[in-house]
């Protein structure tokens, strides 16, 4: 971020009456935004303005005291905040912020407290981490937007009316509520209301391969890949010892199939689909698989892909997830690396099934040595930046985030398995603290918060 953004803390004071437009400041904090003689001012908190007359008085440095009704004016709660702001002469304007809003679908009663899902203990980081920079973050589902939102506060989640947010992080959990007709309205609103949404959807596996595809300096990490059909499981089944059939809107690591070449035109089969797991105690020719799998694919996009023989770790199958964030600069960094080791009898690594995290470098050497661990490792940090630098810039709307999985051959060569636009919050162990990630989001709202107003809302 270019431009200089100033912490401010704000205090509630009780008014003298139902239009108290007396904002007091300190003196301090008067001389470093460089306002103007005139005491009128324009604060603008989340999407709301209101005009306000300054008075200075001494006070701790960059301290404002703010009349009740002005804090109720912008539908926040009465409690002591930290914000950041942003002078802007030429409107006369003094912008606090950032208002970030995450939009999530939970179950809903009235009569208890929300829980939401997978993400609750990160919605409980991420409240502290903004608490702690400056702003304010509350959690809302699209069909209450502007109704009813969810604030911490001692510990516990409580309904308010939000006000409207300068940025929205998107962690909806369901791929069919995305492509509702009622979610479509809902973003139609935000365009209208010029609010930015970031990682704005879920991305299809065939959409990834082929952006990652077209970029020359990738393609040669990508597991060859095709459409699912009968004679394209012939090609690649024949071609490769084994191939992965899966799920094009999947995630999670279920529904994957995995067939493995074996004697006499035979394979074998492991899935993790309930259906199929009668027929996985056998070996069939490919005609029968294709027989078997017909009615479970039925009207369902997958795909099926190269099998790669990845190292290993005590016999487990083994990738790793690299998180990718947008940085202050915009620029993409790599923010955490964790190997995953599936559970036993499992042929994914993902944590809902069972993985289990380690340090990659650990786990690397193992394998690779010590050497060849760090060269591979500083390799990975490069394609994973590239990838999602490619995957954004190829994609509609904002990605801020993105979760990116490669596994190592028994080589050292790196593929990239998947790429994921809402990754999972419980790879990296916080130990109570603001992780890296949560951090990265945090600085990536506050860039769509200030600079949207600045740049026009023009992101690149």
């Amino acid at each position: 971020m270019s431009f200089p953004l100033i912490p401010i803390r704000i205090e509630p004071r009780k008014p003298k009456n139902n239009y108290d437009r007396l904002v007091q400041m300190s003196n301090q904090l008067f001389t470093r935004l460089l306002l103007k003689k005139d005491l009128n001012l324009n604060i603008k908190l989340g999407q709301k303005t209101i005009e306000a007359k300054i008075q200075t008085v001494e006070m701790a440095p960059n301290m404002m005291l703010i009349p009740e009704n002005i804090i109720k004016d912008f539908c926040l709660p009465l409690q002591s905040y930290k914000f950041q702001a942003l002078y802007q002469p030429e409107l006369h304007t003094l912008e606090l912020g950032p208002v970030i809003g995450l939009l999530t679908d939970f179950p809903s009663n009235k009569q208890e407290e929300p829980h939401f899902r997978s993400i609750h203990a990160f919605c409980e980081e991420l409240h502290h981490g903004i608490a702690e920079t400056g702003g304010f973050f509350y959690v809302f589902s699209f069909d209450q937007f502007l109704n009813q939102g969810y604030y911490l506060i001692n510990g516990k989640w409580c309904p308010f009316e939000h006000p409207l947010p300068d940025v929205i992080y998107n962690r909806i959990h369901s791929r069919k509520l995305e492509q509702s007709v009622p979610f479509k309205q809902f973003r139609k609103r935000l365009e209208t209301l010029l609010i930015p949404l970031f990682n704005e959807r879920f991305l299809s596996k065939w959409e990834v391969y082929n952006q990652i595809f077209q970029e020359k300096n990738l393609f040669s990490f990508l597991p060859k890949t095709k459409i699912y059909s009968k004679d394209h499981l012939f090609e690649l089944a024949q071609e490769y010892e084994t191939v992965f059939i899966k799920p094009v809107h999947g995630s999670q690591g279920r529904n994957i199939i995995k067939l493995k070449k074996e004697e006499d035109s035979h394979y074998s089969l492991q899935t993790s689909i309930t259906a199929l797991y009668d027929i996985s105690r056998n070996k069939y020719f490919l005609d029968e698989i294709h027989h078997y799998l017909k009615p479970i694919l039925h009207n369902r996009f997958y795909i099926i892909q190269q099998g790669v023989e990845l190292v290993t770790y005590e016999s487990g199958a083994m990738d790793f997830r690299v998180l990718c964030h947008k940085n202050p600069n915009n620029h993409w960094q790599v923010t955490s690396i964790v190997a995953r080791v599936a559970a036993e009898d499992e042929f994914v690594s993902n944590l809902a099934r069972g993985g289990r995290m380690l340090k990659p470098l650990n786990v690397l050497r193992t394998c690779l040595g010590h050497k060849n661990s760090l060269e591979v490792l500083a390799l990975m940090k490069e394609l994973a930046v590239e990838t999602a630098s490619t995957i954004s810039s190829s994609s509609s709307g904002i990605t801020g985030e993105l979760g990116i999985d490669i596994g190592v051959d028994q080589y050292g060569k790196l593929w990239i398995i998947e790429v994921n636009s809402k990754p999972s919050k419980n790879f990296e162990d916080g130990l109570g603290k603001i992780r890296p990630s949560a951090k990265a989001l945090i600085q990536f709202c506050t860039l769509l918060a200030f600079d949207s107003t600045i740049k026009g809302g023009q992101i690149n």
